[in-house]
């Protein structure tokens, strides 16, 4: 079993496009329109441009989503992580970019993360995993 497509929620697609692609890095993979406004709108990593899709959900207010996304938030917690080779070099590049981060680069015994806000209100870890570790 392997992961196709996970998702992240969102309120705006071409926001969360823009911070995804030209702030992060993915790369625009499927943009189907359903009708209606809807899309179906996924980015990968340039890295493994074969590799697992981020769906980029415009389900930010659904009643139980928002409850989820507002308690994460509060709570500092991160709806999910990518990983990165080296958080420090990433961090400042992001702020560079104008990313607000919630946590700064911080390692405690284990591998180095930091936590930022991604416009589309959820927190995202970024973690320091060497490729092929």
């Amino acid at each position: 079993m392997r992961i196709y497509i996970t998702s992240i929620p969102i309120a705006d697609y071409n926001q969360a496009l823009t911070f995804y692609t030209q702030i992060l890095g993915f790369q625009k993979k499927r943009d189907i329109e359903l009708g209606g406004g809807a899309r179906f709108l996924t980015v990968v990593s340039p890295e493994d441009p074969d590799g697992p899709e981020l769906l980029l959900e415009p389900n930010a207010d659904y009643p139980a989503m928002k409850a989820l996304r507002e308690v994460l938030a509060e709570d500092g917690i991160p709806i999910t992580s990518f990983a990165v080779d080296d958080v420090q070099a990433e961090y400042e590049r992001l702020q560079k970019l104008g990313v607000i981060f919630t946590q700064e680069p911080l390692s405690q015994g284990g591998p180095t993360t930091a936590v930022f806000d991604d416009t589309n209100g959820n927190l995202l870890q970024i973690v320091e995993l060497k490729k092929g570790a």
